[in-house]
């Protein structure tokens, strides 16, 4: 009898407009290229090989036809771990600043979090969070 194992290699994500989400996740830290050109995927690896995959609603629309975006409310959730409780509150005037949306202001979590949320272009929560003490 043979195993099956699985690793999970990727993330991807479906995009509405692929140059505004490459400049709100190269605001984050990610290594995308400046100018995607007309690419409808773009992909980044990680530290330890995990790769973040962006794909246009096009491409997707053309391998599913029946493909609808989400509505209502986020699919995804995506989390950053800054360095420290001042990182959290820097990456988020840092990306409010930079024109995009900021869903809930840093805060001190009772779970012991400095904590954030920003969206996404495409509506996605993407939580900002260090820890409140040295542990």
């Amino acid at each position: 009898m043979t195993t099956a194992t699985a690793r999970l290699d990727a993330i991807g994500l479906v995009v509405s407009d692929m140059r505004k989400t490459l400049n709100f996740y190269r605001l984050l830290g990610l290594t995308l290229p400046e100018d995607p050109g007309t690419e409808d995927h773009v992909e980044a690896t990680l530290e330890g090989g995990l790769r973040v995959m962006f794909d246009t609603e096009v491409l997707i629309k053309s391998l599913m036809p029946t493909w609808t975006p989400a509505q209502g409310g986020h699919r995804l959730g995506l989390a950053f771990h800054c360095e420290t409780p001042a990182g959290v509150d820097a990456m988020f005037e840092r990306v409010v600043a930079a024109g995009f949306v900021g869903a809930k202001a840093p805060w001190d979590a009772f779970w012991g979090q400095r904590y954030a949320q920003l969206q996404d272009p495409d509506g996605n929560v993407v939580d900002l969070f260090a820890p409140l003490a040295a542990t």
